[in-house]
């Protein structure tokens, strides 16, 4: 029997229709440039954000250099500004030190709330009026 690799219902955090988070970087735990996941994503890649410099010194001080490209695995690096599609629980980690990246809430999948409220997003939304 096959492993399946059907998506979850590709939902923004507020039902709406998510939008891609970026393509270059191509990001998402499909590489399909959108926060997509199902239950394969351990790491639950479901929030989009824009990295900071700081942000990025941080998640490598923790053990995951984001800013170094992986050319097995067609990883650039990223680059302060980049959108990416960030675990949850990595998102929530960096909040809760005050090193929390901005986050693109129509780009961020619905399951992400399971980890991080949507009241604590919104404080970093970028793409809110």
């Amino acid at each position: 029997m096959a492993v399946t690799q059907e998506m979850h219902d590709s939902k923004n955090v507020f039902g709406e229709p998510l939008i891609a988070c970026s393509t270059r970087p191509l990001t998402g735990f499909f590489r399909d440039g959108c926060c997509n996941t199902n239950d394969q994503d351990f790491g639950s890649h479901t929030v989009c954000v824009e990295v900071s410099d700081a942000f990025l010194k941080f998640s490598r001080e923790r053990g995951n250099d984001l800013s170094t490209p992986v050319e097995e695995f067609g990883f650039p690096g990223l680059n302060p500004g980049d959108r990416w599609c960030l675990c949850a629980a990595r998102w929530l980690e960096a909040h809760e030190a005050d090193m929390a990246p901005r986050v693109y809430l129509q780009r961020t999948h619905v399951r992400a709330l399971e980890t991080v409220s949507l009241e604590i997003l919104r404080q970093y939304a970028v793409d809110l009026n």
